[in-house]
């Protein structure tokens, strides 16, 4: 992934972090317009994600995005809200960042 995509990632990521911490704080308060914003914020992440998905595959973008979004949605609720992960949960948070490293990883190319 180039410097700009990977910008753009997390620009869409911090997006899709603001929009599930407003939806956790709709389930304390159930106020219909923290939803609507909540919703908003996933409709932009989501049209954030196209241009990921068009420069570096679909199955890239959305791999990676899925699982930088578990591991944020992790330390948020972690960090703000008390939870506490098992270790089991804990182990699936680090296979999950290897992955996406996995994914990432510069490679050579062919020829």
């Amino acid at each position: 992934m180039s410097a700009g995509l990977t910008l753009w990632l997390g620009g869409a990521m911090l997006v899709f972090l603001a929009a599930s911490a407003t939806l956790r704080h709709y389930v304390d308060n159930s106020k219909f317009w923290v939803l609507f914003i909540a919703l908003c914020l996933y409709t932009l992440g989501n049209l954030m994600m196209v241009r990921l998905m068009r420069e570096s595959g679909m199955a890239v973008a959305i791999s990676v995005s899925a699982v930088l979004q578990l591991v944020l949605a992790s330390a948020v609720g972690l960090t703000v809200f008390g939870e506490r992960p098992t270790l089991q949960q804990a182990a699936g948070l680090a296979l999950g960042i290897v992955a996406v490293a996995l994914i990432v990883w510069p490679h050579r190319g062919q020829g």
